[in-house]
């Protein structure tokens, strides 16, 4: 198990890390997301060595890595650009780091067989990294991570360079190859569809630190705080006041599931939480229609209150300018205290 234990990293008058705890047990795939300037990265660079602490530990079981120099540390590592050579075929980037740790060159290339054939790359070998495509690159660079045989997988960005048709096809393709890897795993990334979909268990960072951590099913149903869930795409949020059980809202009054000890608070819907509704108590007009394929994203402006995100089957879609009545389920009603409190 690797435990981060109260790590702090300063740069200057800055803490990019402002003692962080975290834990990834074996077999596990955390994702440390979180936005740009976040302290994500310098939490991954600080696991992998590359960043000293200036208090706190990291350690591997019982085993504390201070002094313990990268590469000594067994773990594999993946960057966005991925960092391959060009002038080596795909054998000689998979072999690169095997030719640090073994002399037997028939051994070295039966572990890069077995990587690549792990990757979906069997029969790559002597192909040129320059005339592969931007995922099979990605797979050799996760090849090249694996064939060490590290005790943990780090990849920091690994589809930030893709297009959305690769990223979601590459997504189930590493979930599919850790699981068989069984490895213990750091994903770093700042899209929470990326994170939801690859992790066991999500880790939110917000200015050098981690404010939560849960699986994905536990964050998105209820984020920790307002900022927290304002960036994973819920909104908006808006002024309220919880009385008598209710929630009053600028849609109206909807049943509290929740008892904050202030009763002056701040609430926001999440996506799927307003619906349409024949009997709905919200009336509203549908301004913009965003087709994605599977679903439309409807924002409706209601006669009182901010617009409303209503996601709908494409049939079932009303146009732009259609009125339409809504309601709002109270378990997707998150209430907050009031940050001006």
């Amino acid at each position: 198990m690797l435990r981060v234990e109260g790590a702090v990293v300063r740069f200057g008058d800055r803490r990019a890390l402002d003692h962080v705890d975290l834990e990834v047990g074996p077999g596990e795939t955390i994702a440390v997301l979180g936005p740009s300037g976040s302290g994500k990265t310098t939490l991954l660079r600080a696991v992998a060595g590359l960043q000293r602490l200036g208090e706190g530990c990291i350690r591997w079981g019982d085993d504390d890595l201070a002094g313990v120099a990268a590469h000594e540390r067994h773990f594999g590592l993946m960057f966005q650009e991925y960092a391959l050579f060009p002038h080596r075929d795909v054998a000689g980037n998979v072999e690169f780091g095997l030719r640090m740790t073994s002399s037997d060159r028939a051994a070295r290339a039966r572990r890069v067989d077995e990587v690549l054939d792990l990757v979906g790359l069997a029969g790559f070998r002597t192909r040129r990294v320059a005339s592969l495509s931007g995922g099979e690159q990605q797979r050799v660079a996760l090849a090249r991570a694996l064939a060490v045989s590290p005790r943990l997988l780090m990849l920091d960005e690994p589809l930030g360079a893709l297009d959305r048709v690769w990223r979601r096809r590459l997504l189930t393709e590493i979930r599919a190859i850790l699981d068989r890897a069984a490895l213990p795993a750091l994903y770093v990334t700042h899209d929470h569809e990326e994170a939801f979909a690859i992790a066991t268990r999500v880790a939110i960072m917000r200015a050098g630190r981690v404010v939560q951590v849960g699986a994905p099913a536990e964050v998105w149903r209820a984020p920790v705080d307002a900022w927290t869930a304002t960036f994973l795409g819920f909104g908006p949020i808006v002024a309220a006041e919880v009385r008598n059980g209710l929630v009053h809202t600028p849609w109206g009054s909807i049943e509290c599931r929740v008892n904050p000890a202030a009763r002056a608070v701040e609430a926001v819907v999440r996506p799927d939480g307003a619906r349409i509704d024949d009997a709905g108590p919200i009336h509203a007009t549908v301004v913009r229609a965003m087709f994605t394929g599977a679903r439309v994203e409807l924002a409706a402006v209601a006669e009182s209150g901010p617009p409303l995100i209503v996601v709908v089957a494409p049939h079932d879609a009303p146009a732009v300018g259609d009125r339409v009545r809504l309601s709002i389920d109270p378990d997707a009603l998150l209430v907050y205290p009031d940050r001006a409190d």
